[in-house]
């Protein structure tokens, strides 16, 4: 149940516009998710099914002539752009199949990236490189399963549309086959009579059957064709994708960890060193002064208290940027109550049902509101501002609206950039919409798995 938290009188009007989001980080293509209607879904799997084997037949064909040249001149230097060029076949034919997978059956085919020769390496190298790369030879052996594959799926298609456009015709079209007193039929075996009427029901209940279980056994044979394809085809570029993914919030950790490093010894150099530096000055002053003059050395110490007082709030501040106190203490939900009320622009809040998160994604989203709070403050000279943080689908989405003037961007770097590098490294992405004139919409959905 979403619990709202109001800090303000202010409400946002309804006609706020809800802006689209830009992704800032593009997520790699992926088919288009639809979901076409039954009568559709028929058609295509029945498509899809029948030309398998006009595909399946050419790849064999191809894949077996090629092999079996190649390993024959595999002897000589021959041999091997022979065997080349018959993985390059391959990977044509298998970029086709993804295409069909995409289009026909509505899935994601990612297309791995496939192995190169460095540049300027010489012919025998930009041959050899195909042969070294192990979807080469997935596409290789793709194009001899299917084959197999391909023919079991156009036999079962033919056949079981055969029988239920056979026997739902079969009234009309039989008073054209010869029959006589000695022709044995299906029904008579059977023991359904004798004639052409008890045959005709018969073919008509058979072809009703098939029609009936036509829509499912199309799509089964479609599945066996399709996933022998994915596996085949498209598995490895998943994990190829997984692992760009995980090297780029690696990277992110470390340059996020980095500069929040690097802000740190700035800020300690710049504010808490400077004071202490100040303040061991003046107690040697007033340590000189004591004899002599007791009430300057009192004064030179109320000063100095004074300078303690505020290196210790500044170093508070310093802590709070790194892990506020609240957040490890009481969560992240008292910690954004804090946070809005310390805003200088009114900000209404709308926190759900949070339950438990990891403490690294508490800490993400308490940046991301923190950072964008405070450039709504800083820069965006809005009066009115929004702080949504919902739970759904294993992610946690942080949004902060504005009615300000716009233009943040995160190529300007600063905040954005190192907030962007924050939500990254929590396995996160950022998105910004900003445009010139406001208003200013900054969502991050971090992954609470």
């Amino acid at each position: 149940m979403s619990n709202a938290v109001d800090t303000s009188a202010v409400t946002l009007p309804d006609d706020t516009p809800r802006i689209e989001t830009i992704d800032t980080q593009p997520a790699p293509p992926r088919a288009q998710r639809r979901t076409p209607s039954w009568g559709r879904r028929v058609l295509l799997d029945t498509a899809y099914n029948v030309t398998a084997l006009f595909l399946a037949v050419p790849a064999f064909v191809l894949m077996v002539t090629g092999l079996s040249v190649g390993l024959a001149l595999a002897i000589t230097l021959f041999g091997i752009p022979v065997l080349a060029v018959t993985t390059y076949v391959a990977r044509g034919f298998a970029h086709v199949e993804r295409s069909r997978l995409r289009h026909m059956q509505f899935v994601d085919a990612l297309t791995p990236r496939y192995q190169k020769a460095a540049h300027g390496a010489g012919w025998l190298r930009r041959a050899v490189a195909p042969l070294l790369d192990p979807q080469s030879w997935l596409d290789v052996v793709w194009a001899v399963v299917s084959f197999a594959t391909s023919i079991i799926t156009f036999v079962v298609t033919v056949v079981w549309w055969s029988v239920a456009a056979g026997g739902l015709t079969y009234w009309f079209w039989q008073r054209w086959i010869p029959f006589d007193d000695d022709s044995e039929t299906l029904a008579e075996i059977l023991g359904f009579g004798k004639g052409r009427n008890p045959e005709s029901v018969l073919m008509l209940v058979i072809g009703v059957v098939a029609l009936l279980t036509l829509p499912f056994v199309m799509r089964l044979v479609a599945l066996v064709q399709s996933s022998l394809a994915r596996v085949m085809l498209s598995s490895r570029a998943a994990l190829q994708q997984e692992m760009t993914r995980l090297e780029d919030t690696r990277e992110a950790a470390r340059l996020a960890e980095a500069g929040s490093l690097r802000r740190l010894e700035r800020d300690i150099h710049d504010g808490p060193q400077q004071r202490l530096v100040r303040l061991g000055m003046d107690l040697g002053r007033a340590r000189k002064q004591v004899d002599k003059d007791p009430e300057t050395a009192r004064n030179i110490i109320d000063a100095a208290l004074v300078q303690a007082r505020e290196t210790v709030d500044e170093l508070r501040s310093l802590s709070r940027g790194i892990a506020p106190p609240i957040l490890v203490d009481r969560g992240l939900v008292a910690a954004l109550r804090e946070l809005v009320s310390r805003s200088t622009v009114p900000v209404t809040t709308e926190i759900g049902d949070l339950g438990d998160l990891p403490p690294h994604v508490e800490t993400a989203a308490y940046f991301v509101a923190s950072e964008a709070l405070t450039n709504v403050a800083k820069h965006s000279r809005a009066d009115l501002a929004r702080l949504e943080v919902t739970r759904a689908d294993g992610q946690l989405v942080v949004t902060v609206f504005d009615n300000g003037v716009g233009g943040a961007d995160l190529a300007k770097g600063h905040g954005l950039a190192g907030l962007d590098q924050r939500v990254r490294a929590a396995d996160g992405r950022l998105t910004v919409s900003s445009p010139a004139g406001g208003p200013t919409t900054i969502r991050a959905e971090v992954a609470c798995g």
